[in-house]
């Protein structure tokens, strides 16, 4: 142990011990799917700050992991971004400072048993915050939050229906906080035993109160996957070739991918015409995603537009939040060489201003969200309180095809369906192609990243208002509150230990003038 100890007295080598530490959370999430890693997979970052010689190096300890932790998660960025994503994860990383700090200040040494059990409270309030402030779409998104690795544990999509992928972050860092304390503070065992104990009552008490979905209908949607990641031509007319296929099949929906017609209706008519073909032919409205310079306005848009068996229906979805640096450059003026180092947008996409709920025939209310906004909890959220009856999610990741990121992504429907009680379809271009009950639950196969396909779903649905849609983000609230109390209590103590300072030694020294 001194000799481990004494290795790490080097601040770069524990750097770099500590962002391999960081990294290791990305084994519980696609394509590895180590679930239950995500339960252990913190305590040797967490007993690495615990162990820092000063306030200052655990701060560095918890940087220095949160590098490892975001180049790890985004490692299939690199083709893209290439070294831009060490800078990204560089800066962002420092999120973490202030969370390795408090590890130290809470679990540090020999922590009585009242700060050991504090910090079950602090520690994943304090990582919840970081979750928050990165989860901001100018800093890159949701992508990553640790909660989002339980996304095939049913217990676990029960509870996000009660506090949203928030509720399973806390709980995953506040498992892997107390085992921390087991392995390393034999003093504080029985708090962090009983600690646990508690937190696994309520969360199972969570999971029994908290309303299930009651299947009131069923809807048959058909999911499109071309398979054809260039050429606009060829793959609209797969596309085509695929939905004439699902004549006769009774479906009540055809939804295509994100950017699935690269040109703009508009000024392609024809394309409209053979769109609106499609639908009378398979007795269903068409959900295509349009990614063009549009005839009508300025710029470009990525559009989810509704076509039924009349034409357009005039129903139309403008992307909200795009992908920094994929889809526009923040501050292009400052971060405009991006596009020299990697695939950085040459152009910005232009944004919508409002999320639409369209009606797509057969009583049928649609939600559609478009590629990496099926992360964000309250985006589905809120669909759901507009009145959506099924959300959609149409997405593209063929510049990413050979990595971890179709998986990731199509694994994010589970934990936006079981949070909202709504049913979730995620179609893609070129795979991961899913669909999910209104549990969260997996409905039939995914479409793989090989397949080129129209495959047809039996989706349940469901019209219950889960604790999340009705409360919304509430343990993030709690998360902030926890950690005001702190800052609060900690300002009381500072304060009055300036008021009483150490009492003077004797009577004051005379002087000359006083002699």
């Amino acid at each position: 142990m001194r000799t481990i100890d004494h290795w790490l007295t080097s601040p770069w080598r524990r750097s770099a011990v500590c962002a391999v530490a960081g990294a290791l959370p990305v084994l519980a999430f696609p394509t590895p799917s180590l679930w239950w890693f995500a339960y252990v997979a913190l305590v040797p970052w967490i007993l690495l700050a615990r162990s820092a010689p000063t306030g200052r190096r655990a701060a560095y300890d918890g940087w220095s992991g949160g590098f490892g932790f975001l180049v790890a998660v985004h490692h299939w960025l690199l083709p893209s971004l290439h070294v831009f994503i060490f800078l990204i994860a560089a800066l962002l990383g420092a999120l973490w400072a202030p969370w390795g700090w408090l590890v130290r200040r809470f679990l540090g040494g020999r922590p009585a048993p009242g700060r050991g059990a504090a910090a079950l409270l602090v520690l994943p309030s304090a990582w919840l915050v970081v979750e928050l402030v990165r989860s901001w779409q100018g800093l890159g998104g949701p992508w990553g939050m640790l909660g989002a690795s339980q996304w095939q544990v049913s217990p676990a999509l029960r509870l996000a229906s009660v506090g949203g992928v928030w509720l399973l972050s806390f709980l995953i860092v506040a498992v892997n906080v107390a085992a921390a304390v087991l392995v390393s503070v034999r003093e504080s065992r029985v708090p962090a035993v009983a600690s646990l104990v508690v937190t696994a009552a309520a969360t199972s008490a969570a999971w029994a109160w908290a309303p299930r979905p009651e299947m009131d209908g069923r809807v048959r949607i058909a999911v499109v996957q071309p398979g054809i990641m260039d050429g606009g031509e060829k793959r609209f007319d797969r596309e085509e070739q695929l939905t004439r296929q699902l004549a006769g099949q009774h479906v009540d929906l055809v939804v295509w991918g994100e950017s699935s017609v690269g040109f703009d209706l508009g000024d392609r008519p024809d394309l409209a015409r053979r769109i609106t073909a499609l639908s009378r032919t398979v007795g269903a409205d068409v959900l295509v995603n349009v990614d063009a310079r549009r005839s009508d306005r300025p710029g470009i848009y990525k559009s989810s537009v509704l076509i039924g068996p009349d034409g357009l229906t005039g129903d139309r979805y403008d992307k909200m939040r795009l992908v920094p640096f994929g889809e526009y450059i923040p501050a292009r003026s400052l971060l405009g060489w991006a596009t020299s180092v990697g695939k950085a947008a040459g152009e910005d996409r232009r944004r919508g201003t409002e999320q639409v709920v369209m009606n797509a025939g057969h009583g049928l209310r649609i939600g559609p969200l478009i590629c990496f906004e099926t992360a964000f909890p309250d985006m589905s959220r809120h669909l759901t309180e507009s009145g959506a009856d099924v959300l959609l999610g149409q997405s593209a990741t063929s510049t990413f095809q050979d990595s971890w990121a179709p998986q990731q992504h199509a694994s994010l429907g589970a934990l936006r369906a079981a949070e909202t009680g709504r049913p979730m379809v995620h179609a893609t271009l070129t795979g991961v192609s899913a669909v999910y009950g209104p549990g969260g639950q997996r409905l039939g196969p995914w479409l793989g990243t090989d397949a080129s396909a129209a495959r047809v779903y039996d989706v349940p649905l469901a019209h219950g208002i889960t604790p999340y849609v009705r409360y919304g983000d509430w343990p993030v609230y709690g998360a902030l509150l926890v950690l005001a109390v702190l800052c609060g209590t900690e300002g009381v103590r500072t304060l009055r230990l300036r008021r009483s300072g150490p009492a003077p030694l004797g009577p004051p020294a005379r002087t000359v003038h006083g002699s």
